[in-house]
């Protein structure tokens, strides 16, 4: 099997539970971060803020080649770089930051179709501030990751990748 199609094997678990991400290969675990998931916990349905559970897979992959802190709104580049005095500019604002990886559920009726869409909810793996703590929930729905380790992740996942989210491990 060539190094091409092993990284095919490749998928992703996030722990809700210990708010931790995982690059896996089969079952050993390449790689690990600490994540930020929903403030609300865990739910799938549209405008709970919680964050999905079960499988998924990368729908798009979006920011390669931009600088780290580069500020994203609707999936787009705003041409911002992050700094304390953009933040203190808009403090409400939810950074999304560096790269994302967009998420669509693969269980209709759990995290795909109707109510309960994560494609449609905007979930994604994104970059975060260094400033937010992560390894606590803190998202408005998303896996939110520091910027570099958010870097780093993207260098080794593609579109189709799986990802699992369990609260329970």
């Amino acid at each position: 099997m060539t190094n091409d199609a092993q990284a095919w094997h490749r998928w992703l678990a996030v722990s809700i539970a210990q708010q931790r991400l995982w690059l896996c290969q089969g079952e050993q675990a390449l790689a690990d971060w600490p994540v930020s998931t929903a403030a609300a916990g865990v739910d799938e349905r549209h405008g709970s803020g919680g964050t999905p559970r079960g499988w998924h897979r990368i729908r798009a992959m979006i920011g390669a080649g931009e600088p780290a802190g580069s500020v994203f709104v609707g999936r787009r580049p705003t041409g911002e770089r992050y700094t304390a005095a953009l933040a203190a500019s808009a403090p409400a604002r939810d950074w999304i930051l560096s790269r994302i990886l967009w998420l669509t559920g693969t269980e209709p009726g759990r995290n795909r179709g109707g109510s309960v869409d994560t494609l449609r909810r905007f979930i994604y793996i994104h970059g975060t501030p260094a400033s937010e703590p992560v390894g606590r929930p803190r998202s408005h729905g998303c896996i939110r990751m520091h910027d570099a380790d958010v870097i780093a992740l993207f260098g080794h996942v593609r579109p189709g990748m799986p990802v699992l989210i369990r609260a329970d491990y």
